[in-house]
C-alpha cells in the first residue's frame, strides 16, 4: 500500500509519528517546528505545514541561528526526549544555522536542521543565493554542515527520504552519537511526489535503551576504587540525560565519595549536599578544586573531560588513577582512563553493587571544605563596593528571591563563571548552562526553547551587553507568542570576561571594551558608549527595569513576578566585580616574543605550569 505525497508532505508526515522511549514511558519527539520561510522552502515545506494529516505547530522563527538555538534549549531541556527541527531557506539563511549546529554537536544535543538548496535537475543554476565552485558543481552552501553535523544527507529524489529520516531518527535518538542532523531539502525536490509506503508513516517508537557496561570493565574499576583512599566523582551532563540524579546521590552517600560538578551536571544534587563541592575546574569552586588536587582517584560520569573541567589536564595529580563512566567510546578513553561504556544510571547502580562495604577515608576534609567555600559565596553574595552595584551582589539577590523551582539559563562570558561558582540551586534540573560551545547569543534565545520546553516554570536567562547585542531576536518570537521569558542581563560596557583574560595576561585592555573611537589616538578608547537595552527590548513589548542598585532589583524582581509578558532587566554593574579563579589554571596562548615585560613574564609562567599539566 501506498500514499502519493510530495516529499515534505511525507517528511513532515513522518516527523509527526515519530516517539522516544525510555524506561518504559513513551514521548512524543517532534509536535512543532521552527522556520523562517524563503524561495528555497515556503513552497516545499511551507505548503506541506498547511496541508491536512499531520499536527506539527509552526513556530515563525526571527533569525536563523537564534531559532535553531531555542530549539537548543528546548531538547536540552527536555533531556534530549523531544526536538523542535528548524527549516530554513537556501544560501544566508541556512549558513546562518551552522553555528547553531556545531553548538549542539559540541554538547550533545539533537537539533535536526532541515535548511532548503538548491535546484537537485541543476536546470535553473546558478539560482538566487547559490555559491558555485567551479571544482565541483555538486557543492552547495550545505556542505558547510558536514563539519559540525553528527549525520548529513541531501535528498536528490523524493524518494531517498526514506532512508534519509531513518538514519536522521537513529542519530538523534542515540545514547552516544546524537547531535546536530542535517537534512538538505533541494527546492525541487521538496515539491515533487513519489507514492510511498504507508509503513512509512506509521507511529514509530525509538527505544533509548540503556547499554549495559559490560561485567570486566566494572570489575576492573571497581578493584581500583577500592585501592582509592580518597576519590572524587566528577558530575557531568550524561547523569542528567540518563536521569541517574538519585543513583548518584545513592552512589556517593553509600561509599562517601565527594563530588564536583561541570556545567552540564550542575544542580542535580541540591547545593548543600553534604557531598556536593560545587562546580569543578577553571570555573569551579576552591572547595572542588582543591580536593580534587589531593584526590587520588576521579570517577569522572557522562563528561567528556574538556579543559574548563580538568584545568587543561592540571587539575589532577599525575598519580591520580580515572575511570570513566560513559555511553561514548570517544568521550571514555580520554586521559589514559580505564573505561566503562555504558549507561550513568546502570553502571552506577552495578559498581555500587560490586564495592559492596568500601569507604573512602575522607574524615573532616569535605566539612571543611564546604564551609571555607560556603563563606566565600556569601560574601560575594553581600559584595558592596563603595560605589556601584556589583555583579556578584546582583546574582546573590537573584538566587535568594526568585522560586526554587526556576530554571536559570546561560552561555557565555563572565557569567557561567559566576554561576557555575555561586549560583544555588536547590531544585533539580533548574541549572541549565550551555558551556559545551559556549556560544554567545545563546542565553536569549535558548531561553525561549527552555520555557517552551518547561512552562509552568519561570525561567530567567543570565547574559551581559556583548552576548546579547550579538543575538536576541527570539525575544520578539517569545513576546509574539505569549511566552514569558525573563532576561537578566548585566551590562558592564563590553566583553568584560574576555577583558579579563587580556589584563590576566599582562596585555592592557584593548578591542574588549564598548567605547568610543577617540580621535587623538585612533583607538577605542574613549568614553563608553551608553546604550539603553531597556528601551531596545521595551520597543519590541517586553516590560523592562533600570536597575542601578539592590533596591530597585529587588523591586523588579517582585514586579516580574506579575507579569505575563517577557521581560528585561537592565542592570548596571560595576566591571570586574565577577568572580575570580580559584585554585585553578586554564592554558591559553601567550604570546613568546614581545616588546611588553609583563606579557612576557606570563608566557615564561604558562611554560613553567604546563609542564605540570598530565599529558595525552
Amino acid at each position: 500500500m501506498t500514499i502519493k505525497l510530495t516529499m515534505a508532505q511525507a517528511l513532515l508526515k513522518f516527523l509527526d509519528q515519530q516517539y522516544v522511549s525510555i524506561d518504559g514511558e513513551d514521548h512524543k519527539y517532534v509536535d512543532s517546528m521552527f522556520g523562517i520561510f524563503g524561495h528555497g522552502c515556503v513552497l516545499g515545506v511551507g505548503q506541506g505545514l498547511q496541508e491536512p494529516g499531520q499536527s506539527i505547530k509552526f513556530y515563525q522563527g526571527h533569525n536563523e541561528q537564534n531559532m535553531a538555538h531555542a530549539a537548543i534549549g528546548y531538547a536540552k531541556q527536555k533531556n534530549r526526549l523531544g526536538i523542535i527541527p528548524c527549516v530554513s531557506s537556501i544560501g544566508p539563511g541556512a549558513l546562518n544555522m551552522v553555528t547553531a549546529a556545531g553548538t549542539a554537536t559540541a554538547n550533545r544535543i539533537p537539533l535536526l536542521l532541515l535548511p532548503g538548496d538548491t535546484f537537485a535537475d541543476r536546470q535553473p543554476d546558478p539560482v538566487l543565493q547559490q555559491i558555485e565552485q567551479e571544482y565541483n558543481v555538486g557543492i552547495t552552501a550545505n556542505d558547510s554542515f558536514k563539519a559540525v553535523s553528527k549525520y548529513f544527507d541531501r535528498i536528490n529524489r523524493p524518494e531517498q527520504l526514506i532512508s534519509a529520516m531513518m538514519n536522521a531518527m537513529r542519530t538523534l535518538t542515540s545514547f552516544s552519537d546524537t547531535g546536530a542532523v542535517t537534512i538538505a531539502l533541494p527546492q525541487d525536490v521538496q515539491t515533487e511526489s513519489y507514492d510511498y509506503p504507508r509503513w512509512f508513516f506509521d507511529k514509530r517508537v525509538w527505544y533509548m535503551d540503556r547499554p549495559i557496561p559490560s561485567d570486566r570493565s566494572i570489575k576492573e574499576a571497581a578493584e581500583k576504587i577500592k585501592e582509592a583512599k580518597k576519590p572524587l566523582i566528577v558530575v557531568g551532563g550524561g547523569v542528567r540525560y540518563s536521569l541517574a540524579g538519585e543513583a548518584l546521590k545513592d552512589f556517593a552517600e553509600q561509599f562517601n565519595i565527594p563530588m564536583g560538578e561541570t556545567q552540564a551536571g550542575k544542580g542535580l544534587l541540591p547545593w548543600n549536599h553534604e557531598l556536593m563541592l560545587g562546580g569543578i575546574g577553571v570555573t569551579g569552586s576552591k572547595a572542588a578544586n582543591e580536593i580534587a588536587k589531593e584526590a587520588d582517584l576521579i570517577l569522572a560520569v557522562g563528561t567528556r573531560l574538556g579543559d574548563f573541567t580538568t584545568g587543561s589536564k592540571g587539575l589532577f595529580k599525575e598519580s591520580a588513577n580515572i575511570i570513566t563512566l560513559n555511553v561514548n567510546t570517544f568521550d571514555s578513553i580520554k586521559m589514559n582512563a580505564t573505561a566503562i561504556v555504558g549507561d550513568a544510571k546502570l553502571g552506577l547502580e552495578t559498581l555500587g553493587k560490586e564495592l559492596q562495604d568500601y569507604k573512602s577515608s575522607y574524615t573532616d576534609e569535605i566539612v571543611k571544605a564546604k564551609e571555607e567555600w560556603d563563606s566565600i559565596v556569601d560574601a560575594l553574595y553581600n559584595h558592596k563596593p563603595g560605589y556601584g552595584f556589583s555583579q556578584t551582589r546582583a546574582l546573590g539577590i537573584i538566587n535568594e528571591t526568585i522560586a526554587k523551582d526556576a530554571i536559570v539559563v546561560g552561555s557565555s562570558g563572565s557569567l557561567p563563571g559566576d554561576l557555575q561558582r555561586v549560583w544555588r540551586p536547590s531544585t533539580p534540573e533548574t541549572y541549565h548552562v550551555e558551556y559545551g560551545f559556549s556560544c554567545m547569543g545563546y542565553e536569549v534565545n535558548g531561553a525561549l526553547g527552555v520555557k517552551m520546553a518547561a512552562p509552568t516554570q519561570e525561567v530567567y536567562t543570565m547574559c551581559g551587553d556583548g552576548s546579547y547585542l550579538m543575538g536576541h531576536s527570539e525575544l520578539f518570537t517569545a513576546i509574539q507568542e505569549g511566552i514569558k521569558i525573563n532576561i537578566i542581563l548585566m551590562d558592564n560596557h563590553g566583553w568584560g570576561c574576555i577583558e579579563n583574560l587580556q589584563n590576566n595576561q599582562g596585555s592592557e585592555s584593548f578591542g574588549t571594551v564598548f567605547r568610543y573611537r577617540d580621535e587623538k589616538t585612533d583607538q577605542l578608547s574613549g568614553d563608553y558608549v551608553p546604550i539603553d537595552f531597556a528601551m531596545n527590548a521595551q520597543s519590541l513589548g517586553a516590560k523592562t527595569y533600570k536597575i542601578y542598585n539592590e533596591q530597585e532589583l529587588l523591586a523588579a524582581l517582585e514586579d516580574s513576578k506579575t507579569q505575563t509578558r517577557a521581560c528585561l532587566f537592565d542592570i548596571k554593574v560595576l566591571p570586574k566585580t565577577m568572580t575570580e579563579g580559584y585554585s585553578s589554571w586554564w592554558r591559553v596562548g601567550v604570546s613568546e616574543v614581545t616588546a611588553n615585560d609583563n606579557v612576557q613574564k606570563k608566557y615564561d609562567e604558562m611554560k613553567e605550569a604546563v609542564k605540570q599539566t598530565r599529558k595525552y
